[in-house]
C-alpha cells in the first residue's frame, strides 16, 4: 500500500473535526438516562416542593448540556487553549465574589442566586483549572522538573484551592488538588521529584497518630537512603517531612466542626450512628438490601422512604445499588470504565501536548470524583460532598460534567493544532 499523502492526511483530519466522538458520545447519553432515571426515583413523591421539582429541573439541565457537549465539540483547539488564562481568571473573581454577593445554603456559601437558578463558579472552575494547567506545561521549553514552573503550577492550584476551602467546600477543593501531580507526571516530572511533593502529604495524614507517623518518617527515611540523593537534600526533605507533620494540630483546629466529625467517625474514632455516621450507615443499607437484581424503580424502602439523607445528589448510587442491585449498579461503574478508558486513549494517541495534557487531567477530575464518591457511599471514605459525575442531581455540576465530555470528544476528533 502506499502511503497517505500530506494532503489525504489534513483531509482525513479535516473531516474527524466534523465528527463527535461515538464511545463518549455514548457514554454521556446513557449517563443521562442513568442519571434521570434515578433523580426521578429519588425525588419522586417527596412532600417537599423544592426536591420534588428537582426531577423536572434535571431534565432541563440534562439537554442545555448535551447542547452545550455538541457545541464544543467542534470548537477550534486553539481557541480553547487561548481562552483559558481568561476564563480562570473569570472564575477566581467570581469565586472572591461569592463573599459579597453568594446565596448561603446549608451553612455554606457557594453559590450566586440568577432568577431563582444557582450557579456554582467553584464547578465550572475544575475543568478551567486543567486547561490552564495544560497551557502552562504545553511549550516545549517549560520544564516541570524546574522549581520555578513548580512554583507556579502550584499556585494556579491552590490558589482556588485556599478560596474554595474556605467556602467550605472539602469535597470540590479536593478535585483541585488530584490534577496536579498525575498532570505533571504526564508532562514529564522525575519521579523523585514526586516523591519530594507527595512525602509531606504521607507525613502530615500519618501525623495523627504517633505510631503511623513514626513509620512514615522510617519509609521516607529508607526511601530518602535508597535514592542516594545528596547529604543535603535528604537532610532536607527529611525535616520538612517532620515540620509538615508538626503542622498537623494546627491544621485540624482550622477543619470546620462537622469536618472533623465525619473524618472521626470514618476512622471509627466516634460512634454516631444518629449524627454523621447516620448518612454512611443508611447508604450502606441501601445499598446491601439490593441484591442481585435490585427491588424496581420506585420500590426502594431506604430511598421511598426518605431514610437516605442527600438521596438525589451525594448519595444518589445508593438509590441506584438499592433500586437496579448489583447487576445495575455493576452496569454504572463499567460505563464510567469504558468512558475513562477512551479519555486515556485519546490522551496517549493526541498529537498536540496542550490536548494531551488537558484530556489527562479531565479524566483524573472525574475519576477522582466518581471513586470518592463511591467510596464514601459504601462507607470506605470519609463523607466529603463529591457527587457522582453526570448521576447526581445538580445543574453547575451536570454542566460541568458536559463540558468535561465535549473537550475529551474534542481532543479525540482534532489532534492536532
Amino acid at each position: 500500500m502506499r502511503r497517505r499523502s500530506v494532503h489525504e492526511a489534513v483531509m482525513l483530519d479535516d473531516i474527524r473535526k466534523t465528527r463527535v466522538d461515538r464511545v463518549i458520545l455514548i457514554c454521556v447519553l446513557l449517563f443521562s438516562l442513568f442519571s434521570l432515571l434515578a433523580v426521578f426515583s429519588a425525588t419522586h413523591g417527596s412532600k417537599v416542593a423544592a426536591i420534588h421539582d428537582n426531577f423536572a429541573k434535571q431534565i432541563v439541565w440534562v439537554a442545555i448540556g448535551l447542547a452545550l457537549f455538541f457545541a464544543l465539540t467542534f470548537v477550534p483547539l486553539h481557541i480553547i487553549f487561548s481562552l483559558a488564562y481568561p476564563l480562570y481568571a473569570l472564575l477566581l473573581l467570581m469565586i472572591l465574589g461569592i463573599d459579597l454577593v453568594g446565596s448561603i445554603s446549608g451553612g455554606a456559601q457557594r453559590w450566586f442566586e440568577v432568577g431563582g437558578v444557582k450557579i456554582q463558579p467553584s464547578e465550572f472552575m475544575k475543568p478551567v483549572l486543567v486547561l490552564t494547567l495544560a497551557r502552562f506545561f504545553a511549550p516545549e521549553q517549560v520544564n516541570p522538573n524546574q522549581i520555578k514552573n513548580l512554583l507556579i503550577a502550584f499556585a494556579i492550584v491552590l490558589i482556588p484551592f485556599v478560596l474554595v476551602l474556605e467556602q467550605p467546600d472539602l469535597g470540590t477543593s479536593l478535585v483541585y488538588l488530584a490534577v496536579i501531580i498525575p498532570m505533571l507526571y504526564w508532562r514529564g516530572l522525575q519521579p523523585f521529584t514526586i516523591f519530594v511533593i507527595v512525602s509531606p502529604v504521607i507525613a502530615f495524614l500519618a501525623s495523627f497518630n504517633y505510631y503511623s507517623f513514626s513509620a512514615a518518617i522510617l519509609l521516607i527515611s529508607a526511601v530518602l537512603y535508597l535514592s542516594r540523593r545528596s547529604k543535603r537534600v535528604a537532610w532536607s526533605v527529611f525535616f520538612v517531612n517532620v515540620f509538615v507533620g508538626t503542622l498537623s494540630p494546627l491544621v485540624w483546629e482550622r477543619l470546620h466542626g462537622y469536618q472533623q466529625q465525619r473524618i472521626l467517625t470514618f476512622l471509627g474514632l466516634v460512634n454516631d450512628p444518629r449524627g454523621v455516621g447516620y448518612q454512611i450507615i443508611q447508604s450502606m443499607v441501601a445499598i446491601g438490601s439490593g441484591g442481585l437484581t435490585g427491588k424496581g424503580l420506585l420500590q426502594g424502602t431506604q430511598t421511598q422512604l426518605r431514610f437516605l439523607p442527600a438521596q438525589h445528589t451525594d448519595f444518589i448510587f445508593s438509590v441506584l445499588a438499592e433500586e437496579w442491585g448489583f447487576i445495575g449498579s455493576l452496569a454504572v461503574l463499567a460505563l464510567f470504565l469504558v468512558f475513562l478508558s477512551r479519555g486515556i486513549k485519546i490522551a496517549a494517541s493526541s498529537g498536540y501536548r496542550f490536548a494531551r495534557l488537558a484530556t489527562m487531567g479531565l479524566v483524573i477530575t472525574i475519576a477522582f470524583q466518581a471513586v470518592v464518591n463511591l467510596g464514601m457511599t459504601m462507607g470506605i471514605m470519609p463523607v466529603a460532598g463529591v457527587p457522582l459525575p453526570f448521576i447526581s442531581y445538580g445543574g453547575s455540576a451536570m454542566l460541568t460534567n458536559m463540558t468535561m465530555a465535549a473537550l475529551l470528544s474534542n481532543a479525540a476528533t482534532q489532534r492536532y493544532f
